[in-house]
This record gives structure tokens, sequence and C-alpha cells, in this order.
């Protein structure tokens, strides 16, 4: 079932994102999510961020101890540091090998995480890679942090991304996914056809033509695709990306605040988990 509301003429403008931030480790499985930056970026006439993202010494202070540093501690210092700095040249190397030149790199100091939150507090958009929305590799928790507790727009880059393509937002009336589709709309400006898409769920379950209506008034025309009520959400709304060929689907994350765990509702953990979409997310 889909139906379209077309843009009221006198539509008034949204704010551009100006500025474009991704956290980097050096790892090889961060560099397609480093070029999907770039191209969001670019998309807007953004500055692109890249965030050097060091394990922190800090972190290792309640192991080391306070006073005496002995020959055990001063190799681990030693090697946390050697890591380090042979990780920042492989993400240098990456980022000098953009074409998008307004862009900036910078390394984080420690406290790396409150540097970090600095910098995300001042963005529009983070993005970051597959992995690390998988709970893997060295910016796993990172990727919690932005998103749970800095509550930050977040895009997750797994494939290839036309800025220009289809995209889905999955909507169901409740505070995170309308806060993602709220804060997606400057994105979603950008994109071809814009599809609204979500299943009765319920007592009252959303009607998808209010968020249809509200982004008339941001200019945005719209296609609903009303799916069918059943157990299996994410497989629906899979199914509805792949079937409109959408470039990205916007989604709200639910979840309380971070724990050590990977501490995600259930939809939101099979869509970070289980799929292999690029995904904008807020919280």
């Amino acid at each position: 079932m889909s139906a379209g509301i077309a843009p009221k003429s006198t539509a008034h403008h949204h704010t551009s994102w100006a500025r474009v931030s991704t956290p980097v480790s050096g790892a090889v499985a961060e560099n397609s999510g480093l070029e999907i930056a770039a191209k969001l970026a670019e998309s807007f006439g953004a500055h692109l961020n890249v965030l050097f993202t060091p394990p922190d010494p800090a972190e290792l202070a309640p192991w080391l101890g306070e006073g005496f540093m002995g020959t055990v501690q001063m190799a681990a210092l030693d090697g946390l540091k050697n890591a380090a700095d042979e990780a920042e040249a492989a993400a240098r190397e990456v980022y000098e090998a953009i074409a998008y030149p307004d862009k900036a790199f910078s390394f984080l100091k420690s406290p790396v995480w409150q540097d970090l939150a600095t910098e995300v507090r001042l963005s529009d958009l983070v993005v970051f890679g597959a992995d690390s929305a998988r709970g893997r590799g060295l910016l796993a928790e990172a990727f919690q942090q932005v998103l749970m507790e800095e509550r930050a727009g977040v895009f997750i880059a797994r494939q290839p991304l036309e800025v220009g393509g289809v995209a889905l937002v999955a909507w169901d009336g409740k505070e995170p996914s309308s806060r993602a589709a709220r804060r997606a709309v400057p994105l979603l400006k950008k994109a071809s056809k814009v599809v609204i898409a979500g299943a009765p769920v319920g007592d009252a379950p959303a009607d998808l033509g209010r968020l249809a209506q509200y982004y008339a008034h941001h200019g945005l025309t719209t296609e609903i695709d009303l799916l069918s009520k059943g157990n299996d959400l994410v497989g629906a709304l899979v199914e509805a990306n792949q079937r409109h060929n959408a470039q990205y689907m916007v989604a709200g994350a639910f979840g309380r605040s971070r724990l050590r765990e990977f501490a995600f509702g259930g939809t939101t953990r099979a869509l970070l988990q289980n799929t292999s979409l690029n995904l904008y997310m807020a919280h």
C-alpha cells in the first residue's frame, strides 16, 4: 500500500549540515566508512572532521597503580604508544588519499572520551563504520557513547552510498524514531524519493500520514509504505528497504543509558547486528 503527499509551496528552509565528523582508529575496516563520510560532507559542502581516536593511557591507570612505575608498567605504556603511532600513520595515509579538500585530521588527547565528546557536540553528523556499530573494534564503545549518551545524529556506513538516491524512514510515532526522522531532514532533502515505512504496532498504531505532512512542510514529497502487521518488524523493514532500492534507512535508537554491555533494545540491536544496511540513527 502506498500513497503520496506533495509538499507545500511555502515550505521553509531547514538548516543544512556544516560539519561532519568521523572517528577513526587506523583499522582497515574503517576505510569505506571514511570514504562515505567524505561523500556526505561533500554533498553538503561541509567540513570533514577526521578524529583519530587512540587507546587511552588513562584507562590503564587503575592497573598501573599510583607512585612507582615498574618495568612491566613502562613496557605496557611504551607498547600502547607504539601501537597508537602505527595506527595513526595508517589512518593518516587513508585520510591523505581523500580528494575532498575541506578536511582536517585531529589526534584526540587523553582523556580521549572527553575530547571526542567535545568534538561530537559541535558536529552535525557523526559517521561510523560497520564494525563499530556491531560492537567490534576499538571504536565500539565510542559508538555507543556518541549515539546513546551524546544523542548525536549518527550515520552507520556499510555499503557504497548514493546520497541522491531513495531514502526509507522507519517510523512508529515514538520519541526516538521521531527524533531521527526530524534530524535527518537535511539529508532527506537530497534524496530522489523518501519512503515512510511502518507497521501497525500496539493498540494505537501511528498514522504514517502525520509524518508525511510534517515532511511536506519541509518541502519533501513522500510515499507511504504500510507494512503488514507481524512478528518480524526488522525483516519487514529490511525487505522494504530492498524493495524500494533505498540507499539508507532512517531509524530511532532505543535503549537506556549505556551499560558495559551493548545495551540496545531488540529492534535497534537487530538493525545494528544483523543487517548490512546504511543507517541514519538518533536516540
